[in-house]
């Protein structure tokens, strides 16, 4: 539950200016379009006897860091909303940086992700990015589109007389972390998926055994793969965890790489993410 200093106010002031050139120049150059293709669709099954049987093919897309106001603006994210609810998702989880340093984007928020459709919920939880810009703003946005922001909670499913738990984990990175208030709302022997922003935390997240998944973003995969080396761009809270599938102990966990990216607008071979899962009890 540390707070880990990043950036100097100087430092986040020049952040801004280039995220205003670069957009300034992208709107000029007509570069702000969506394309479907750029975006990677990634199928991911989970299975494990943990899960209920009443919620076997239950149906979950992951999404995270946005980063509105960056690479992705309005258009891209209407874009990228009309491909989550094609996939007609039961769950739909969200896991932070929904925007840049700056205030002036957070109204887009709502009118991008009122549309978002899922059949039982659609939870999220904040990013370090979004305690770094105005995270009461960002939660009144999330509220108007019926996105519950989980801080520290413990939401539960149900189905046909089963349960299954959805915890939120507050951003790691800002020390907004609390597990024991989380443990303390934990329904023992019933099965349970963490979000948070920060995918390292699965160190944590694992010595629970109620645990089946988690899914974090954070890192953007290190936004460049390069052949027989992965992920060489590592960070704060995304060292051993970059991108895609892991397990720890009991515990599968997944970074997704994120449909949006932060300062620097380029990935190499690291596209844009949005992961399809699919929960199979055995």
């Amino acid at each position: 539950m540390k707070k880990e200093e990043y950036y100097t106010s100087n430092e986040m002031k020049g952040r801004c200016n280039l995220q205003d050139a670069m957009n300034t120049t992208r709107d000029k150059l007509n570069l702000g379009s969506f394309n479907e293709d750029d975006f990677d669709v990634v199928p991911l099954t989970i299975r494990d006897e943990r899960i209920p049987p009443e919620f076997d093919n239950y149906r979950i897309v992951h999404i995270t860091d946005i980063h509105l106001g960056q690479w992705i603006n309005e258009t891209r994210l209407h874009g990228v909303v009309d491909m989550v609810n094609n996939l007609d998702p039961d769950m739909i989880a969200i896991t932070g940086d929904y925007l840049s340093y700056q205030t002036k984007y957070v109204g887009q928020l709502a009118k991008c992700l009122k549309p978002l459709r899922a059949n039982d919920v659609i939870l999220s939880v904040l990013g370090n990015h979004d305690h770094w810009t105005d995270p009461t703003k960002i939660k009144q946005e999330l509220s108007k589109c019926n996105i519950i922001n989980l801080e520290n909670e413990v939401y539960t499913l149900h189905r046909d007389g089963a349960k299954l738990q959805v915890a939120g984990i507050d951003s790691v990175t800002e020390g907004k972390d609390d597990m024991n208030k989380v443990k303390s709302q934990l329904e023992e022997n019933v099965g349970a998926i963490m979000l948070v922003h920060e995918p390292d935390f699965a160190d944590t997240t694992a010595q629970y055994d109620e645990f089946i998944l988690q899914l974090s973003g954070h890192s953007h995969g290190g936004q460049i793969t390069l052949p027989k080396i992965g992920t060489p761009i590592r960070g704060k809270n995304f060292i051993k965890y970059p991108a895609g599938l892991y397990k720890t102990r009991n515990l599968n966990h997944y970074t997704n790489r994120g449909v949006g990216t932060n300062t620097f607008w380029l990935r190499i071979k690291c596209p844009p993410e949005i992961t399809n899962i699919r929960l199979k009890s055995r």
